[in-house]
């Protein structure tokens, strides 16, 4: 397909330049009006303009602040499907999106796998350059959508499956925000008290003399330290973190948590569903594009944050290349609710393991919604009694010692 180099003025009347291919020349101007801009010069592409454009790629109107969004990958996706869906060749959807993107990193990679494309390289090596932005399972289903035929429809379930998961991330996300709202409120109110309301006190107490019951000298000693030591919190702070980070990425210590967190109440019974819809989500929608069982399966277990469940699924990989079914080694795991094992023993039995799989992935996104609400029921007032005790505890402290002098006051003489 001929390439051609143009001049155009954008809306507000700057020049660019830039190459794109089309079938034609009059079908060139037709894609930069699309771009919403307005063609003054327009002829075959040279080599020397190719690697002019280029050189445009990092000029300042390329600059961009922040990382890649998520939703930017969602939205463009989507577009890239209905384009191609339309009748358009790729390279031409892709010079499409590249001119209605503002100046952002995503714009930067797509111009980059347009490149790559227009070099000889198919569409799914072109973005397995960019892991960061277009992760294995993305890669994966766009190679089983070349090789089927059916890009569109692969593009149109991907933009499908991101926005699942976004929603699931967002629930459980969410449900986060108040109780944290409320734990740094209080750490904000305990503070204040202790900086600005117990050294008035303090100095109170000094003029009676006499010892503090242990309750108030506790106050005292807190409140000084945090008024003169509190570098050293935010040593132990910013210690325990990077402590807590690295010992994490030590194998058996992440196993070992991985195996606390589904046996504690109610968390691991979340930590569960949400790693069963993730699978269930993933796993259907990769068999459901023409990916391979095993290199589904080895794409679904990189997805799953819990060791535990990755290796349940690692073991269903194993015993798959032996000719075994999904449903028997997912039982033998314990991990796996037995709905979810014969819901996909139903599946393979009929042959609809994909749609199967994409049932469970709906129900368990409604409970996980369900167990999120439920938590955080559970959450709000065990908060506020945390709070409520610890407001107490200051306040019977600071009044204890003036109770203790109204009684010896009070003593005949």
């Amino acid at each position: 397909m001929p390439k051609f180099a143009y001049k155009a003025t954008n809306k507000e009347g700057k020049d660019q330049f830039g190459v794109l291919e089309a079938e034609s020349q009059a079908l060139a101007v037709q894609d930069i009006r699309n771009m919403g801009l307005f063609p003054t010069h327009i002829r075959e592409a040279r080599k020397s303009d190719e690697k002019r454009a280029r050189k445009k790629k990092g000029g300042l109107d390329e600059i961009y602040f922040g990382g890649l969004r998520w939703k930017e990958v969602v939205i463009m996706t989507r577009q890239l499907s209905t384009l191609i869906d339309a009748g358009l060749p790729l390279l031409r959807s892709l010079n499409i999106l590249v001119a209605q993107l503002k100046a952002s990193k995503l714009r930067d990679i797509l111009r980059d796998v347009t490149t790559d494309i227009q070099s000889g390289s198919t569409f799914s090596e072109a973005l397995a350059k960019h892991p960061k932005a277009f992760d294995r399972l993305y890669v994966n289903m766009v190679k089983a959508g070349e090789v089927g035929g059916m890009l569109e429809t692969v593009l149109a379930r991907l933009a499908k499956f991101m926005e699942k998961r976004m929603a699931l991330i967002r629930k459980v996300r969410g449900a986060m925000v108040y109780p944290i709202f409320v734990v740094v409120f209080a750490c904000a109110i305990v503070t204040f008290l202790l900086i600005m309301v117990v050294p008035i006190f303090e100095e109170v107490f000094e003029e009676f003399g006499g010892t503090l019951p242990w309750p108030t000298q506790f106050l005292v000693d807190a409140s000084a330290f945090i008024q003169f030591q509190w570098w050293k919190i935010l040593l132990y702070f910013s210690s325990s973190i990077i402590f807590l980070k690295l010992i994490r990425k030590v194998p058996i210590v992440q196993r070992g948590l991985d195996r606390v967190s589904l046996k504690i109440p109610k968390i691991g019974s979340l930590v569960t569903k949400v790693a069963v819809a993730r699978f269930a989500r993933t796993l259907g929608t990769l068999i459901t594009s023409g990916v391979p069982i095993l290199q589904a399966l080895k794409i679904t277990r990189e997805t799953i944050g819990n060791s535990v469940i990755q290796d349940a699924v690692q073991k269903v990989h194993d015993r798959i290349k032996e000719g075994d079914t999904i449903a028997a080694p997912l039982d033998e795991s314990k991990v796996f609710p037995t709905m979810v094992v014969n819901m996909i023993d139903v599946g393979e039995e009929t042959g609809s393991l994909d749609a199967m799989l994409e049932k469970v992935a709906d129900i368990y996104d409604d409970e996980v919604e369900i167990a999120v609400d439920a938590l955080l029921s559970l959450m709000e007032p065990g908060i506020i009694i945390m709070l409520g005790f610890i407001i107490g505890f200051i306040v019977i402290a600071l009044y204890l010692p003036l109770f203790n002098l109204a009684d010896t006051l009070s003593e005949p003489q």
